[in-house]
Formats: structure tokens, sequence, C-alpha cells
């Protein structure tokens, strides 16, 4: 039904990253906001209201995840990334049944939305198992089935098979567009040129969206890099460009790399935690804002960062990109918070998420401010409400979300599904792949 949700402070992610005060989200009963503004001036409004006491926001979206590897956490985590990937996980993944995955994933969302992250870029296998299980805890998925030459997988038959789905459901699907279908070719040291180009094709025939991780590490694709100069410079030669393209990662970049991105549109998944923890390196976040890229935060995979708590993702970006300059002011609270939000929409070539405006998904979070983070409750300047939310508070208080104006939080827990029993489901699994 038709809502007004109303808050003491309202962060719509416009732009200018404003913050209003004493503000409603009007939404309609399809679950699109019809207006966000300050109470005072809102229209008549005749639903209920829902008077809330702390601050509202976008749901935020994660750039870049694999969040059925919740069944995975933990294993390997010392290792260096292609051996990470080798010895552990593509063994272990093997072994996973559809099912396994499912319940995975449902773990990985109620984790996700608990924390206010209303939206999710996925790549994985069983990829209907990944829709289906976003459509049952109420989250959006934009899910890409991996593309990979490599032992156990076919490429040409993952990609008919995510040609025929597209065919049939559309691109978008789902109640409230819940479900988006993309292709994701894993990367171009899984892939040939040729099968690059394919994918590409496939995806700019249907107006889909492509995920690829690129330049995340040194050792991965030195054979790409020899021939070819760069992978960026690959992606050309093989006619990757031209469509939705978003490279995950992006580390290891030139400066030629960067404008050849820029000069075709490309989004970047950011992400930080992973980077760090694989030891991939720091991502040149200034160039990449500086040359106009549109830039969203991912939190990787939960076996890779290790956890889907886009919030630390956040608050590493900040510090990376200002230790790494040794410059304080190159990214402030409020880019950074755009860039959980309304840069992960522009990432992902999204403009009916990441922002509070009319005529967008109401994909809202409530942040209540009953901690310590605000003792000084939100009469305080505009920049310390931001600082202290982007700095301070992080996910502990999030209290209720919204995605396509249904709730799917409610005091902090998933309405939809019960999380107590998506635990135990998932450790199941990972208890069997212990064993294998």
């Amino acid at each position: 039904m038709s809502q007004r949700l109303r808050a003491p402070v309202v962060l719509p992610c416009d732009p200018a990253c404003s913050v209003l005060r004493d503000a409603v989200v009007d939404i309609d009963d399809a679950g699109r906001i019809t207006h966000c503004g300050p109470a005072a001036d809102a229209p008549e409004f005749a639903g209920p209201v829902r008077e809330l006491t702390g601050i509202l926001l976008p749901g935020l979206v994660n750039a870049h995840a694999h969040s059925p590897m919740t069944v995975l956490r933990g294993m390997g985590g010392d290792l260096p990334l292609v051996r990470w990937l080798q010895e552990v996980i593509w063994p272990a993944e093997a072994t996973m049944t559809p099912r396994d995955v499912y319940d995975g994933m449902v773990l990985g969302s109620v984790e996700m939305l608990r924390a206010g992250v209303t939206t999710s870029a996925e790549m994985y296998f069983h990829a209907e198992e990944v829709a289906r299980a976003a459509l049952d805890t109420g989250s959006r998925v934009v899910v890409a089935p991996a593309v990979m030459d490599v032992p156990g997988f076919d490429w040409r038959a993952q990609l008919a098979g995510i040609d025929a789905w597209i065919d049939a459901d559309g691109v978008l699907s789902g109640p409230g567009d819940r479900v988006e279908v993309g292709y994701g070719p894993h990367s171009a040291y899984t892939l040939t040129p040729d099968a690059l180009s394919s994918v590409a094709e496939a995806a700019r025939a249907r107006g889909a969206l492509i995920q690829i991780h690129v330049a995340e590490s040194l050792p991965e694709d030195v054979k790409q890099r020899e021939e070819f100069g760069s992978v960026p410079a690959l992606l050309a030669e093989a006619g990757f460009y031209g469509g939705r393209v978003l490279a995950a990662h992006g580390v290891h970049l030139s400066d030629e790399d960067i404008a050849l991105f820029a000069a075709n549109g490309v989004g970047v998944a950011h992400c930080p935690g992973s980077n760090m923890k694989l030891a991939s390196g720091i991502a040149r976040l200034r160039e990449l804002r500086a040359a106009g890229i549109a830039v969203g935060l991912g939190t990787d995979g939960p076996a890779s960062n290790d956890d889907l708590d886009l919030w630390e993702d956040v608050r590493l970006t900040g510090m990376l990109a200002r230790v790494s300059t040794m410059d304080s002011t190159v990214v402030t609270a409020a880019d950074l918070l755009l860039m959980a939000t309304r840069g992960g929409a522009e990432a992902l070539h999204r403009a009916d998420i990441g922002a509070l405006e009319a005529g967008r998904w109401a994909d809202v979070v409530h942040v209540g401010v009953d901690d310590v983070a605000f003792a000084s409750g939100l009469d305080v300047p505009d920049p310390q409400v931001l600082s202290t939310l982007v700095w301070a508070a992080g996910h502990r208080r999030v209290t209720d979300v919204w995605v396509a104006g249904d709730a799917v939080v409610a005091e902090g827990e998933p309405t939809r599904v019960d999380r107590f029993a998506a635990q135990a489901r998932a450790g199941s699994v990972t208890a069997r792949l212990l064993t294998v």
C-alpha cells in the first residue's frame, strides 16, 4: 500500500548529498517513490504515516559480490588470490549443489539486508537459485551467471543458458523488478578473447549488464598483459565495450586503462576489503573518480572479505584513499556515502535505485540514533551528521529496511525468512564441504 515515512533526517543521496531536516519519503502502492523532501513542503497525503526517530537513506548497493560463498567463509583464508581460487575455492565449488547455492545466498541476503544493503550485484553459478533466494528474502539482486572456460565448465553452454533466461523472462523480472539478469564472464584469464567477444555481443543485443573481474591482482593475468599490454586493452581489441559494463576491482590500471574505461562508460566496483585481505593492492580511486568513472563499492565474496557489511568497505575506501595519497581531503564522508548508494547504481548503469528520488524504487533504510555514536543527537551541523553515520555508526543501528516499499527488515530482523534457520542450513552445507 502507499505509505509515508517521516524522520528527523532524510538523506536522499542526490549529487549534493543534501541533509534534509524533518522530511518525508512518500511511496506509492507500486513501491516507487513519489516524493522526498521537507515535511513542511510535502503534498497532502491520505495514507498511513510511519514516524521514525533516526535517519532515512537509500538502501546501499553492493556493486560486486559472490554472496553464496557464505558457506565457504574462512576456507583458505591465508592464501594469495590465485592459490586460494585454484586450491581451495574452485574445488569446493565444484561439489556445491543448487540447494547449497540457495542456502548460501539466503544467508548472504539476510546478512546484507540487516546491514542496510538492499541491492547486490552477484556473479555465481546456479544463478537461478541466487535469484530465488533473493526473492524469498525480499532483497534486490543483479545476477550475472558465471561464464568460464576452465575444467568442468562449458562456457558456450553457460552463455546459451543466459541468453535463454533473458529471452524468456527479460532483463528485469519479479515483484518490484527485484531480479536483473546479466552476464558474468569471469575474467580475461578464464576466457579467450573470442569468448569475451561472444559474451559482449550477446549482452549488447539484449541491453544486459556485463560483470567481469579486471586487474584484481598482478599474478592473475600475466599472459594477457604480455600479449595485449593490459586487460582493458585486451577487452577493447575483443570488442567488449559499447554496452553496459561493470569492471570489478580494477586495482592495477594505468592512466591509459582508466582513460579507456572513461571513454567507454565502464563502471568500476571498488572492493577495498577483499583487495586488502588477498594482498591484491590499492585501487587508484582518486584517478578513477577524476576521470568521471562511475565508482561503486563492493564487498566481493564473504570468503575473501570475510563479511558482507558494506559499511566496513565504505570506511576502508576512505582510509585507503587518504593514506595512499597522503591527502585527508581526497574523499569526504559525503563522497563515501554517495559511492555506496548512488554511485553503486551508476556503476551498474541503473537509474531506478540508489537514491530517494521520485520515480525510483523505494529501497529505504532507517538508521536509529540510540547509540553511542550519536550521543550528541541529530541537532548538529550537517557535515557532522554525515561524518558520524559514515565513520562511526555503520550497520549496527540499522533497524528497518524496505525494498520496493515492502518491509523486509523490522527491528533488526528479516521479516520473510527465519534468520536462525538460515544460519543452520548454511552451516550444514559448510560442514559437508569440509569433509569433501
